[in-house]
């Protein structure tokens, strides 16, 4: 085995020389450390200069490569704009043409009447004659002798004649430098590459080995080469993701929790004390966590529907065994005003029952006994949580901060999960005095996408609500030209004088002559002075002080507001049953589950509600986008058609924190998703047959940023 100071793979950049000296503080910020994390490195895209022509064949408009000897070089400077034209004329055996550089002076440094240069790049018309503008180069000779050129002598090339690699750095990192770079490391590293995937997997799926994949994902020298290495790397990807997704399956599997015995008659009790009657899929799905809970082995359940489907209700019901039983539930929401909605909630739902309920943010700390609201200090809640003191404890992340402890937690709740990191949601269940691993119910309005279910999600049980509680109509969508604005204004005041409110949300802050679109500041002051200059108008963002934000939302919930101008800080759990209008500004700026998300804040009682689009830019394209959100009230379908539309790092218009940032992979391919599943369950079991591929395993969670 080699020793690990003399791989080359372990080497910092700087054992690559010159090149590597330079650039190893410029590529660090990306994570190139190694050799190793340069060549794992990928292209982001190529540009094909593969065509290779005699000047004399070359047609206007069209990419190709020539090889031809400098005739003339020389600078001058563009009297119009007064930039530094650089001029060359390159001829070959058929040939001369024109070749023209800009604001690259120093190339008159760089290349001499004489040399033999690869020029790849796109031609055009210049007056009667062709030209080609900033070409890339190469140098593949020099001079001449006695007036006799030197024949086309064909040189490994990098940056001309050939499928050229782009990759995404910085810009003061030349593209250039770097694949000389990477082809300098691959050399040196390629023969100290070890395989990890299975020879049977290769065989049957005709992959590449590793250091041939490695070679044609950075310099193919056919396109068919670069997709075959392409697929091999998506696939280890997934396949791996999935063999991680079974190992934290399994281990959870391993541990011991609190088996929780269902209380029928206390169950019953709550139902009847409801207010509306639970639909079908609340029951079978209460029945799914209440089973799981009954077990002695950690739950891991993902829940999710639809934005108003009532799935708060079902996690009351299984709150409500585990109190029962003698032990702790945890409630974490990722706002302070989503918490206090749901301790809110809580207080009315356990009003008949004897049920000791907190709420624990930076801001609040409030303890609930017997129908008594109690304010203390976070100390003293801290050790009335740590003393079992509290049966339920709802908060946002300061739930899992180092002091706070629980005496047997045995439920844990995520709300909108997506906003939580995997780490985040393992601490919270960790933090428990008794030896006891607690059930984990994570909670989404997300509808997850298929692809994201049978991977990012795969160490999950899901259960799924998908209908809405009866009475609830469906929400009227429509698209909104410049043109009726005034007449959807007028619209608004109509319902608001009616005894309705409305939203008005806007994608920024702040006025930007860049974005071009309509700020809450910017709106919020054309509106008091204008339509609504009679209406009772507040505004809400992100960068208001927590105590002025619960301060707004409170008067909106009791309708001493009658249209908030907010961004989509709106977007998760606000409920206000009375709101049956969401005017969305710069509707083309927000995802279609994000647009799905915000319609969701109206439509939550029996009133018809309505949600108007406003696209600041009426483009044919995103006008056919926004259209899906009109022609369909299903999140499931339009989470789908957004994961397909923007990736799956955006499907909520924000990076998620327990979202894989996959190199190469995507999570819109089914079949090859599908595959990695088949084959991780095959080989998840005999893992200790393979060590390289376990080691890789080990190495994964860090390699894609699971957080």
């Amino acid at each position: 085995m080699v020793n690990q100071l003399m791989n080359p793979l372990a080497q910092p950049l700087a054992s690559l020389g010159r090149t590597g000296k330079a650039l190893e503080k410029k590529l660090k910020p990306l994570g190139i450390e190694t050799c190793e994390d340069l060549i794992f490195y990928f292209p982001r895209r190529f540009d094909d200069f593969s065509l290779v022509l005699p000047i004399a064949d070359l047609r206007t408009q069209i990419t190709a490569t020539i090889r031809g000897r400098i005739d003339m070089i020389a600078n001058r400077r563009s009297r119009r704009s007064r930039m530094i034209v650089t001029e060359a004329l390159v001829s070959d055996a058929s040939g001369s043409i024109k070749i023209v550089w800009f604001n690259q002076p120093f190339l008159t440094k760089n290349l001499q009447v004489g040399d033999w240069l690869s020029l790849s790049g796109k031609t055009s018309d210049h007056y009667y004659d062709l030209q080609m503008v900033s070409p890339v180069y190469e140098k593949t000779g020099s001079g001449a002798e006695n007036g006799v050129r030197i024949p086309d002598t064909v040189f490994p090339s990098l940056h001309t004649a050939r499928l050229v690699p782009v990759y995404s750095f910085p810009a003061n990192v030349a593209q250039k430098q770097f694949r000389l770079l990477m082809r300098t490391a691959l050399d040196r590293c390629l023969p100290f590459v070890k395989e990890w995937l299975p020879d049977d997997i290769r065989a049957h799926e005709r992959y590449p080995d590793l250091s041939t994949a490695l070679l044609s994902i950075h310099f193919p020298e056919k396109q068919e080469e670069y997709c075959i290495a392409e697929q091999r790397f998506k696939f280890e990807e997934l396949f791996l993701l999935q063999l991680y997704c079974k190992n934290l399956k399994e281990s959870l599997a391993a541990q011991t929790s609190c088996a929780i015995p269902f209380d029928q008659k206390i169950t019953k009790r709550l139902i009847a004390a409801l207010p509306f009657t639970l639909t079908k899929e609340q029951k079978t799905v209460a029945w799914e966590i209440l089973c799981d809970i009954q077990k002695a082995t950690p739950m891991n359940r993902l829940l999710q529907g639809d934005v108003g489907s009532g799935k708060t209700i079902v996690a009351i019901l299984a709150m409500l065994n585990v109190v029962h039983a003698g032990y702790q539930c945890a409630f974490m929401a990722p706002t302070e005003v989503l918490a206090r909605q749901h301790f809110t909630t809580l207080k009315k739902v356990f009003a008949d029952f004897d049920v000791r309920i907190a709420l624990f943010t930076a801001q609040h700390h409030e303890l609930r006994i017997k129908n008594q609201e109690l304010r203390i200090k976070d100390y003293e809640l801290r050790d009335t949580i740590a003393n079992g003191g509290v049966d339920i404890v709802i908060g946002t992340h300061a739930l899992i901060q180092e002091k706070i402890s629980f005496k047997n937690l045995a439920f844990v709740i995520v709300d909108e999960q997506h906003r939580f990191g995997v780490n985040q949601r393992k601490a919270l269940r960790e933090k428990n005095s008794a030896p006891i691993t607690a059930h984990v119910l994570s909670m989404t309005a997300t509808p997850i996408p298929r692809s994201l279910a049978l991977t990012v999600y795969g160490d999950l049980d899901i259960s799924t609500i998908r209908a809405l509680p009866k009475g609830r109509k469906k929400i009227i969508t429509k698209i909104v030209p410049q043109s009726y604005r005034a007449w959807t204004y007028d619209f608004i005041r109509k319902h608001v004088r009616r005894g309705r409110q409305a939203f008005i949300v806007c994608p920024i802050i702040d006025q930007s002559d860049i974005l071009g679109v309509r700020s809450v500041k910017e709106e919020y002051k054309k509106l008091i002075d204008g339509p609504f200059r009679h209406e009772r108008v507040e505004m809400l963002h992100g960068r208001i002080k927590t105590a002025e934000k619960e301060r707004v939302m409170a008067a909106f919930r009791d309708h001493e507001i009658d249209i908030l101008v907010t961004t989509s800080v709106v977007e998760v759990g606000i409920d206000v049953p009375n709101a049956t209008i969401v005017f969305i500004e710069g509707a083309e700026r927000f995802g279609l589950a994000s647009l799905h998300q915000l319609r969701g804040r109206v439509g939550r009682a029996d009133h018809q509600s309505y949600c108007f689009l406003a696209p600041t830019d009426e483009d044919k394209e995103e006008i056919s986008r926004l259209k899906a959100v009109v022609s369909s009230h299903d999140g499931f379908a339009l989470a789908e058609k957004d994961l397909a539309l923007r990736g799956e790092g955006d499907i909520l218009g924000l990076r998620q924190s327990g979202m894989p940032r996959l190199k190469i992979a995507t999570l819109t391919d089914i079949e090859l998703i599908i595959k990695a599943r088949e084959y991780a369950a095959a080989y998840h079991s005999k893992l200790n047959d393979h060590p390289e591929l376990k080691n890789r395993i080990a190495t994964f969670q860090d390699t894609v940023h699971i957080e």
